[in-house]
């Protein structure tokens, strides 16, 4: 049974860090791109960062090098590291996984299997 488990959110100060880890289980690690999206009630899910584990990164404009996406294979866990916090990044953050490695777009990270979210608020 495919398994994405997220963590590490929290309530963090505008110009604060929070890193996110999501804990896969059920499939190969890094056989599959991974992504972290993120949404807001009554947004629609937006994406945030995506790799396909093989030098391809997709990057949300909005994110303008505050993030960091990395992995732990040992550990089958995928991270996002935030550093610049702005309270417009106050959202549930999802991870995601495609059902290949050759992800193009942000549909191709989505399309397989997803966490059930950890929330991130940032305030003022």
């Amino acid at each position: 049974q495919v398994q994405l488990v997220e963590s590490g959110g929290g309530s963090v100060q505008a110009g604060g860090s929070l890193r996110l880890s999501c804990v896969a289980s059920g499939f190969t690690f890094g056989s599959v791109c991974m992504g972290w999206f993120r949404q807001v009630p009554g947004k629609e899910r937006e994406g945030v960062v995506g790799t396909d584990f093989d030098g391809m990164q997709i990057v949300a404009g909005f994110v303008k090098g505050r993030f960091t996406i990395s992995q732990d294979n040992a550990k089958n866990t995928l991270y996002l590291q935030m550093n610049s916090l702005e309270h417009e990044d106050t959202a549930m953050y999802y991870c995601a996984a495609g059902s290949s490695r050759r992800c193009y777009s942000w549909s191709d990270y989505e399309d397989k299997y997803w966490g059930r979210g950890t929330q991130v608020t940032v305030f003022s």
